[in-house]
């Protein structure tokens, strides 16, 4: 999944809007006024003039707005030590928010691309769930998992984390961590999922902090071995948690933020409350609302 993140101005968001009119969809983060779905990238523009386009292959609809594509992303140097860092869970309004920071040098290569980690986005969940406990004994790492019940208690309006600053926090604390065991990377990437000037900001609200610089890169999960490393650790984790909450409740629990997550939300309504939704899923998603509407078919 790539993100591209773009700064537009009043006009260029007027005309964002109008030209994604017809591929509009219910906004489901709360600091956004459009959403849209179009060619199967999230379009999501934001007050603060920021716009995100997250999909497979997000570039094909952000070039229509002025992203540049670049013309050879392969060319992204490996052949250093790497730390790199990716979340999964974040568009997902059931179970937690993952976040992984891997540090891998050209040694683990080989091994890498042996698993195939070198082309991640084509693996399956089930490929994912087979090589991730091999990354994991291989691949120095720290894994962090917000569980929904917390994510619930510090995300959202008038509490102290938005959907964006409780990533950085995350972030900054799993590469903090791993620093911390010693490693020296010569290049730290996260997968840019803010602008570097929203990252800077949240990040002075951090209580750990480290000297190395820090780059935000879009697609970086393709161009760089650690990231896809942490890509697939972290939906293991992802996926394992879901699992978790699923057995706990006594319903699968689907990935996304689709109808299918919206049906089995008023189900758990109906056969528990509230208290479901504030344990399983991320509250502030609009698949909340839309399950108190089909509440009363069952």
């Amino acid at each position: 999944m790539g993100t591209i993140v773009l700064k537009m101005t009043s006009a260029e968001l007027t005309e964002l809007k109008k030209q994604l009119a017809t591929y509009a969809v219910p906004k489901k983060n709360p600091y956004a006024f459009f959403s849209a779905k179009v060619a199967g990238t999230s379009v999501i523009a934001y007050t603060s003039g920021k716009v995100t386009f997250q999909g497979t292959h997000p570039e094909k609809i952000a070039s229509q707005f002025g992203y540049k594509v670049e013309a050879d992303s392969s060319s992204a140097r490996q052949d250093m030590a790497l730390i790199g860092s990716d979340e999964v869970g974040n568009g997902s309004y059931f179970g937690g928010l993952a976040v992984v920071a891997s540090y891998v040098t050209p040694a683990e290569h080989d091994f890498l691309k042996s698993l195939g980690v070198d082309d991640s986005k084509r693996l399956t969940d089930s490929k994912i769930r087979t090589i991730a406990p091999l990354l994991e004994e291989k691949i120095p790492h720290k894994a962090l998992l917000l569980s929904p019940k917390k994510y619930n208690q510090i995300v959202g309006k008038d509490k102290d984390h938005n959907a964006v600053s409780v990533k950085v926090a995350l972030h900054n604390q799993a590469i903090y961590l791993l620093l911390q065991t010693g490693v020296c990377p010569d290049k730290i990437v996260v997968d840019a999922f803010t602008s570097e000037k929203n990252y800077q900001k949240y990040l002075k609200n951090e209580s750990n902090h480290f000297s190395n610089p820090l780059t935000l890169e879009e697609k970086a999960e393709a161009k760089y071995l650690a990231v896809a490393v942490s890509s697939i650790i972290a939906r293991n984790l992802f996926l394992e948690n879901l699992e978790q909450l699923s057995r706990e409740v006594g319903y699968t629990l689907p990935s996304g933020a689709g109808n299918k997550s919206d049906q089995v939300a008023a189900k758990l309504l109906a056969a528990y409350g509230d208290s479901a939704l504030l344990s399983t899923a991320k509250y502030h998603f609009a698949n909340t609302q839309k399950a108190y509407k089909l509440l009363n078919q069952f």
